[in-house]
């Protein structure tokens, strides 16, 4: 099945090898091909550089199993980090991609990594941003290096994070009624300044105001999702374990990580240390939070195109 719906481009289902039924956003465009490995619940929306037929790539994503259209497989535990390392190549194979530069955002960075890991000769580079090589997040600080009884340690960072996942199903239900509304309230007012004939980004000289109104459409879709699922999913991930130190250092391809200062769920000591472990990393930091294709859409569209020249994919 092929819509016209999405961000601009197209959407279609298709099935994977495990006869999983899963939604592709594919955005009509010619030039550096590009996979999205989006965090989970996320949508194409969230990248706006990557949207229009004159915006240089060729960029496709899809939504997780059992989220944003894509359907729940039979084995309803296939839904870990290595499940959806398959669909991303399933993805590209779809989009007719041989190579593509990889982009990984929070749970994504580990399943863009695994399907690095599997398909090396297909990840022509990766840009990681808000996660790591597992899928596990942190919901208390972390202080590297810290005494022994001083700090959390891992297994306490584990069992929050486990915790954590399992109260998506209590608390985001209540949460998403209140996100369903606020993006609505910012919408009438943009709607209200486009009545009255004046542009939002007058009055917005840090040039916030299109972030804002992606913002709005992100939160409008994240609030639908069947928040016991979504929770089952965000368990799953969290119990991927990390590659060894070797496997790590096989991925020889170019990659750029880029950490958000105020990140705590993918800290920048952590963001840091992942790096270190690739043997052709550059590591970015930038004044913000876990999401950084809503804060700094420029700056990561620089850094995208830096990384197509060092992978020998530069825009002609």
């Amino acid at each position: 099945m092929t819509t016209a719906e999405g961000p601009g481009g197209h959407v279609e289902d298709l099935l994977t090898a495990d006869g999983t039924l899963l939604r592709r956003w594919d955005n009509d465009a010619a030039g550096v091909p590009v996979v999205l490995s989006n965090g989970l619940g996320a949508s194409p929306t969230a990248w706006p550089f990557l949207h229009g037929p004159g915006c240089g790539y060729h960029a496709t994503t899809w939504h997780h199993r059992g989220l944003g259209g894509s359907a729940r497989p039979d084995d309803e535990t296939r839904i870990g980090i290595g499940d959806h390392a398959d669909d991303l190549l399933a993805v590209m194979d779809a989009a007719g991609m041989e190579r593509a530069l990889v982009v990984g955002w929070s749970v994504g960075v580990a399943v863009a990594v695994e399907a690095a890991r599997r398909a090396p000769d297909r990840v022509a580079g990766l840009l990681a941003l808000g996660g790591v090589a597992t899928g596990l997040f942190r919901v208390l600080p972390a202080f590297p290096g810290a005494v022994p009884g001083i700090g959390v340690p891992e297994g306490v960072h584990r069992r929050a994070a486990q915790l954590g996942g399992w109260l998506l199903r209590v608390v985001g239900p209540p949460i998403s009624g209140v996100i369903d509304l606020l993006p609505r309230s910012m919408d009438a007012g943009r709607e209200a300044f486009g009545r009255a004939g004046v542009d939002p980004a007058a009055f917005d000289p840090t040039g916030s105001a299109a972030p804002m109104i992606t913002l709005a459409e992100v939160a409008r879709q994240f609030a639908r999702h069947d928040w016991t699922w979504f929770s089952r999913m965000v368990l799953a991930a969290a119990g991927h374990e990390a590659p060894d130190d070797d496997a790590l250092r096989a991925l020889t391809m170019p990659v750029t990580v880029v950490a958000g200062d105020y990140d705590t769920l993918a800290p920048p000591a952590d963001m840091a240390a992942f790096a270190a472990a690739l043997p052709d990393a550059r590591l970015v930091r930038l004044p913000g939070s876990h999401f950084l294709p809503l804060q700094f859409p420029d700056a990561l569209a620089g850094e995208l195109a830096a990384l197509a020249g060092r992978a020998g994919l530069a825009q002609a």
